[in-house]
């Protein structure tokens, strides 16, 4: 643990004072998250996340900007990301064919035994497979809220994200600043009149909070909800970074853990002019809509046709039982946040101002290829798509009702293995951070 900021017995109060109670535009509360979280949501999470299913994560890292001309890439050790050796990852993930979309409905009791695509392609007529084919060339990108890598590009590669956790690789400075500086200024519906408070890359003018903030509150819900999501996504990336901070480097070992005086930087009310505590309510605000995505999914995972496939079939239906029990945990949470409140109104204005919304954030996920880190780059763009398929499911809700129950029919709604992948290790990320506050919040209670 590492302290450096002089305080008081007031630390935690000073970044904490704020967080608590009731959230806007929902009708939750703090308390009710970190209970939920913590006690009942946080263990199971962890343990799903450590299968094989979900620790190997596809990603094309060398893509290049497509806004600016990179200024270079982080020449430190502790950017680094370890691809997976071929022989490392499951035969059954690197299978091409439908059990990576998920969308076919064929599977008898034989086929889902079976080890090897092969043998599943074996068991189907000429015609199903063809259409197997066809549904896994579907293009949904209309319905996608974020760019998702070519997963048959030679440049993409297995990550074992376990081998690289997130955490504080000494990336910062202008180049990272300029990351968020462009997600902030160009694509959260601001104009460039209102400034941000706090915006390294900017004059600072203390009258710059109360402008912005007067101007989001009189911007719709939708584009509130839109500002929220980044603000929290940020406050995650924050936390992660802040516990899990290189204390120690020398030739013996590497010792990582919490540096409080980091956290209280980014989060305190003093030090940042009150801005802190806004950005840890903002976390609570993203928690509750990926909580709700997980919830509204359930119907496409339980299905008996969806597979965790890995080509382990024991360990396969004992994950999926596993994320079936999560999803339920989810599903029975007392206060979701309703998206029914989100683009309402005039449906042709509804219809227009979803688009923006999607395009905009897709625009977020394109600016993750211009991280010069190359592990914060990975985070990155896992947890922005987790993040968008979350929007996707949410925004898609006659589709999942639409589903058929059995049968062979085309499904309404799919996801691919990637997008499953993202969307429950971005949700790990943030249950992550809901849990890691309350390690900050007694950490701090003992600063003097």
């Amino acid at each position: 643990i590492y302290v450096q900021v002089s305080s008081s017995s007031s630390a935690a109060h000073g970044c904490f004072c704020q967080v608590t109670g009731s959230l806007d535009d929902c009708a939750c509360d703090v308390e009710t998250i970190d209970a939920f979280n913590n006690e009942r949501l946080f263990p199971k999470l962890q343990k799903l996340l450590e299968s094989d299913y979900f620790r190997f994560y596809k990603v094309n890292l060398n893509k290049p900007c497509p806004f600016w001309t990179d200024s270079g890439l982080c020449g430190q050790k502790n950017c680094a990301v370890i691809p997976c050796p071929p022989n490392e990852v499951p035969e059954g993930i690197k299978t091409n064919g439908h059990h990576n979309k998920y969308s076919a409905e064929a599977n008898n009791q034989e086929c889902e035994k079976a080890e090897t695509l092969g043998a599943v392609d074996s068991s189907l007529s000429k015609e199903t497979r063809q259409a197997l084919l066809e549904w896994n060339k579907h293009d949904d990108e209309a319905e996608r809220f974020c760019v998702i890598d070519d997963e048959e590009s030679p440049d993409s590669q297995y990550v074992d994200l376990l081998l690289n956790p997130e955490r504080f690789t000494g990336y910062k400075g202008p180049e990272a600043w300029q990351i968020w500086n462009s997600i902030y200024e160009e694509n959260c519906f601001k104009p460039y009149t209102v400034k941000r408070p706090l915006n390294p890359l900017a004059s600072y003018s203390g009258t710059d909070g109360k402008t912005f903030y007067s101007w989001l509150d009189g911007q719709c819900v939708e584009k509130r909800a839109f500002f929220r999501l980044v603000s929290g996504l940020h406050s995650s990336i924050n936390i992660h970074l802040s516990a899990r901070y290189l204390l120690d480097d020398n030739w013996f070992q590497k010792k990582w853990g919490h540096n409080v005086s980091e956290f209280q930087q980014r989060f305190d009310a003093q030090l940042t002019n009150g801005e802190g505590p806004k950005r840890l309510r903002n976390l609570y605000f993203l928690y509750l809509i990926e909580l709700r995505a997980l919830a509204k999914v359930l119907p496409l995972l339980q299905r008996p046709s969806f597979q965790l496939y890995t080509g382990q079939p024991t360990q396969d239906r004992q994950h999926k039982r596993v994320l079936l029990e999560l999803l339920q945990v989810a599903k029975s949470f007392p206060l979701h946040f309703d998206e029914t409140s989100l683009f309402a109104g005039n449906k042709e204005e509804a219809a227009n101002l979803k688009e923006d919304f999607r395009l905009t954030f897709r625009n977020i996920s394109r600016i993750m290829d211009c991280v010069g880190c190359f592990k914060c780059r990975l985070w990155g763009k896992l947890q922005t798509q987790g993040l968008g398929t979350a929007l996707k499911i949410l925004f898609s809700e006659r589709q999942i009702e639409a589903l058929p129950k059995s049968g062979s029919a085309r499904l309404t709604f799919q996801l691919s293995r990637q997008e499953i992948v993202s969307l429950l290790n971005a949700f790990g990320r943030i249950s992550t951070s809901i849990r890691e506050l309350e390690n900050f919040r007694s950490l701090l209670s003992k600063v003097r």
